[in-house]
C-alpha cells in the first residue's frame, strides 16, 4: 500500500497483493477515502496545507517546480484537478487566478474541502466524479492533473487518460504524479528494511484489503514504467517529461514509506507531464 501512508499490521491480515475483479476496485476506493478522509487530512493536513500544491510526499511544490506552466500562465486558465481530496492544489491555483473545478469519487473528502472552505473563507468549486467519467464537454480546460489521485485506483486507467484527452483543448496540459513503479519492488517500510526488494517489479497484482466477509475495502494498482507510457499513448497523448523529485536536504518527514533513509536512494514518486496533440 502506497498512497495511504499506512503500513501493513496484524490488523490488516487479509491484505496483500492479489487479483481483485475490476468492477470491486471502484467502490472499494470510494468507501475506503468516504471513512478515513478525516483519519487522512488530521495525519498529513499540516504537510499539505489547505492551500497550496504539493505533488508528492518529497514535498515538491508547483510553486518551485512549474509543472503546470509559469504561473503568470494560470490566470485565466481553464483548469480541472481529478482525484483532489480536499482540494487543497485547486485553492492554490484559483489564488493565482485559475478557473479550477476540483473534482474527487469521495464525498468523504469533497465534505472536508467545504469544511476547509468554511473555515478559511475559500470557495473552490468541487464535484462527486468519476475520472473515468467526466462530466464535461470535449476541450473544455487548458490544463488538468492530479496529485497522486484517480491513477493508482483504478484497474483501468487508459480510460483516464482518455477522458482526460478529451477534455483538453489541443495543445494543452495533462500532468499526474503516482508512486514511482520501482517502489513497488520494495517492502512499504520507512526504515533500512524497505531498500531490499521483496516482490518482482513485474508483478502487477494490485496491493488490496479485505473485510472479514472477502469484500474489497481498499485496492491500489501496480503500473511499470513502461505500462505507464503506452496508457499515455493508446489516449493519444504526447508525453513531455517524466520527473522523479529527489529527496531534499533538511526534509525529515516520514509519509507512510516514504522517508530520508529510502528518499536518499530510491525515487520514490513518478510525475508525468503530458500534452494533447496541438
Amino acid at each position: 500500500m502506497r498512497q495511504t501512508g499506512r503500513v501493513t499490521t496484524e490488523r490488516t491480515l487479509r491484505a496483500g497483493y492479489q487479483d481483485v475483479p475490476d468492477e470491486a476496485a471502484g467502490p472499494a476506493s470510494r468507501g475506503w477515502w468516504d471513512e478515513n478522509a478525516a483519519e487522512y487530512l488530521a495525519e498529513h493536513g499540516t504537510f499539505l496545507g489547505t492551500e497550496d500544491f504539493c505533488w508528492c510526499p518529497e514535498g515538491l511544490r508547483e510553486g518551485d517546480a512549474h509543472l503546470l506552466g509559469p504561473v503568470e500562465e494560470l490566470r485565466g486558465a481553464q483548469v480541472l484537478e481529478i482525484g483532489s481530496g480536499a482540494a487543497q492544489c485547486g485553492r492554490w491555483l484559483a489564488r493565482h487566478g485559475a478557473q479550477v473545478v476540483s473534482t474527487d469519487v469521495s464525498l468523504g473528502m469533497l465534505r472536508e474541502s467545504r469544511q476547509i472552505d468554511a473555515t478559511a473563507g475559500t470557495r473552490v468549486p468541487v464535484l462527486q466524479v468519476d475520472a473515468r467519467h467526466l462530466p464535461f464537454a470535449d476541450g473544455s480546460f487548458d490544463t488538468v492533473f492530479t496529485a497522486y489521485g484517480a491513477i493508482p485506483f483504478v484497474p483501468d486507467a487508459v480510460q483516464v487518460h482518455r477522458e482526460v484527452a478529451r477534455v483538453l483543448r489541443p495543445g494543452g496540459r495533462w500532468v499526474f504524479s503516482v508512486t514511482h513503479p520501482v517502489r513497488w519492488a520494495f517492502p512499504d517500510d520507512p526504515t533500512e528494511r524497505g531498500l531490499t526488494a521483496q516482490r518482482s517489479y513485474f508483478d502487477r497484482r494490485p496491493y488490496a484489503e479485505r473485510d472479514d466477509a472477502g469484500t474489497v475495502t481498499y485496492a491500489e494498482y501496480h503500473r511499470t514504467l513502461g505500462d505507464h507510457v503506452r496508457e499515455i499513448a493508446a489516449a493519444g497523448l504526447q508525453l513531455v517529461d517524466v520527473v522523479e523529485p529527489e529527496w531534499p536536504d533538511g526534509h525529515d518527514q516520514v509519509w507512510g514509506g516514504w522517508s530520508p533513509t529510502r528518499g536518499r536512494l530510491l525515487p520514490g514518486t513518478a510525475i508525468f507531464s503530458c500534452r494533447a496533440p496541438a
